[in-house]
């Protein structure tokens, strides 16, 4: 367990992503629930609509979690610098987080821009992670 010890806000970050994309299929499928919408049919594609944005909210994550995944063990397991990977994982989680607020919201320009944050966290990430090799 030593060789997780100085990654605990990185494995704690790991855990609140997994609860913010639990929070997201929630809030998605209440939305779907409370407008009738039929399981297994398309969502009109209208960022008027919560109910579609709540469900790209969701996907978006989805697309980009395994990348943070695999550069969380990455940067782990190259015994990156703790710091870094850290403080990169956090920003990711907050972007991430903006981001989900941003496009409930329909705030298009903070959307983008806190998905590109998302990416720099990620980016960060990985390089912490060359670094160390």
């Amino acid at each position: 367990m030593e060789l997780f010890e100085p990654y605990k806000i990185t494995i704690l970050v790991s855990g609140l992503t997994g609860l913010m994309m639990l929070i997201q299929l929630i809030v998605a499928d209440v939305v779907a629930i409370k407008g009738r919408h039929t399981p297994g049919y398309p969502i009109a594609p209208d960022h008027n609509d919560f109910l579609f944005r709540a469900a790209r909210v969701h996907v978006n994550t989805n697309e980009s979690i395994a990348v943070f995944a695999l550069f969380v063990l990455f940067g782990v397991l190259s015994s990156a610098n703790a710091f870094y990977l850290n403080v990169f994982s956090v920003i990711y989680l907050v972007s991430r987080i903006a981001h989900m607020c941003f496009y409930y919201g329909n705030l298009k320009l903070a959307r983008s821009i806190s998905f590109a944050l998302g990416l720099i966290g990620l980016v960060g990430m990985f390089i912490t992670g060359l670094v160390a090799l």
